[in-house]
């Protein structure tokens, strides 16, 4: 058995791990990462965190300035309110292509993801509730039948994690998004497209609803 790790695995790993930090509010916006403490407390060398760094300001969650290093990225208002819009068109869609396709299998992962963000919510868990609203998400988009708008989506699901991390911080909005997700979930399984699809967009415009309650301070800061 070969158990050496391989170099790209441990990128991999701290890019991981980075992300799960910012996206868990533990890093705050704006916040500087300085290269040689995220070393030593991760354990990792200069290399792997420069990959790692460099991947996440693929993904837009840290920008890198010449002679000032990587922070965490800061996205204003505007540009949330444009995601939120984007997502509320493509998701609408996905989700009406995909009541009339779904699997039984598909179905029941969707059910299971959607108690998984019950348990999440119960133990006030952020990062299970992002896990299990992407996986909701996932299947839904991988079996929508339309590519293009899952690459689309793809490109922005740092982006979108990062600001379902912020609504679900305000108090209660984990309940109203869980029943929000099982409405799309019963009109998928109804085959109601139309029903689908509103449900869809309906969850998306409380989500952004919820977001801009927590930009509201530093908007008018």
């Amino acid at each position: 058995m070969d158990l050496k790790v391989e170099p790209r695995t441990v990128q991999v790993q701290t890019a991981n791990k980075l992300r799960d930090a910012i996206l868990s509010g533990y890093f705050k916006p704006g916040q500087r990462l300085v290269e040689s403490e995220l070393c030593e407390r991760m354990e990792v060398s200069r290399t792997s965190m420069r990959e790692a760094l460099r991947g996440l300001e693929a993904e837009k969650l840290i920008t890198i300035i010449p002679n000032r290093g990587p922070s965490v990225a800061e996205i204003t208002w505007e540009e949330a309110k444009a995601i939120y819009d984007v997502r509320a068109i493509l998701e609408g869609e996905a989700a009406a292509l995909f009541s009339q396709c779904a699997t039984t299998e598909q179905r029941r992962v969707m059910t299971q993801a959607l108690a998984a963000f019950a348990e999440a919510a119960e133990a006030n868990d952020a990062m299970g509730r992002l896990t299990s609203t992407g996986r909701f998400y996932e299947v839904m988009l991988q079996g929508c039948g339309n590519s293009i708008i899952s690459e689309l989506l793809q490109g922005l699901v740092a982006r979108i994690n990062f600001l379902r991390a912020r609504s679900m911080s305000n108090p209660g909005r984990d309940k109203y998004s869980s029943t929000e997700m099982r409405r799309i979930l019963k009109a998928i399984e109804k085959k109601d497209a139309d029903g689908a699809r509103a449900a869809a967009v309906e969850h998306v415009r409380a989500a952004c609803a919820a977001a801009e309650a927590v930009f509201e301070p530093r908007r008018a800061a």
